[in-house]
């Protein structure tokens, strides 16, 4: 039974050990980034949607004195935080039902978590509901730069945002389709680059860093084959709820 087990990469220690608590490639560079490219006004309510141990609300709340809260479903990574950081707003709960009103938020934050969800349009459709007309939503995600190779990277047996990664214009149909204008749309893939020679560093080789995996059903040569096929890449993306919507 344990075959079949998803193995959850998130949830390991296996990015930990070289990413830090933020579990993404660049850490912090691409959120300050996103929050400083939004008119945010002091105060502002963000939610940070697949927010983990809450490295980013944290930081939201004390660098940028917001009234930051982040959801997510998985409750080990919630706990951690709470344990780190009893005073931060951690909600578990999935980002196609999020439990706010709408036009509650100012804006929403998606690092490394639109690409893991189940449901990308009803997550986005929870999204602009909450979000207030004119709001922000920054996506600090994976994409596929070769759509042909979308089909291995589905197939692998493991949760992580590399495995529902979009091609650019797929994800660009799914936002404007449920009501987001494109604001800017910038390639960082040079992270992902570094976060590759960093995983090296520490694990050895990323066939190593796989075979450790691969005792959760991982199969570290079809993930490298899948990767390298799909030719990953990272990218931010800021888009805008139209202030004329209800």
């Amino acid at each position: 039974m344990i075959k079949n087990k998803v193995f959850r990469l998130y949830e390991s220690d296996l990015l930990r050990q070289t990413t830090g608590e933020t579990l993404r490639p660049g850490g912090f560079l691409l959120t300050d980034l996103g929050v400083k490219s939004c008119d945010f006004l002091p105060g502002a309510k963000v939610l940070d949607v697949g927010c983990g141990s809450g490295a980013t609300v944290e930081r939201l709340v004390s660098l940028y004195q917001f009234q930051a809260l982040g959801l997510d479903s998985s409750e080990a990574l919630l706990e951690t935080g709470r344990k780190k950081n009893p005073g931060l707003n951690l909600i578990r709960g999935l980002g196609e039902d999020l439990p706010f009103p709408a036009k509650h938020m100012d804006g929403v934050l998606a690092e490394c978590a639109l690409s893991v969800m189940e449901d990308l349009d009803q997550v986005l459709k929870e999204i602009f509901r909450v979000l207030k007309p004119g709001g922000w939503l920054v996506i600090n995600d994976v994409y596929a730069r070769n759509p042909e190779g979308l089909k291995s990277l589905q197939e692998l047996n493991f949760e992580t945002c590399i495995r529902r990664a979009l091609p650019k214009e797929k994800l660009f149909d799914k936002l404007v389709g449920n009501g987001f204008d494109i604001v800017n749309w910038s390639d960082h893939t040079n992270l992902l680059t570094q976060l590759t020679v960093n995983l090296i560093m520490t694990h050895g080789s990323m066939t190593k860093f796989w075979l450790k995996s691969s005792a959760c059903s991982v199969d570290a040569s079809l993930a490298q084959a899948a990767i390298k096929e799909a030719k990953m890449g990272y990218f931010q993306l800021i888009a805008r709820k139209n202030a004329s919507c209800s």
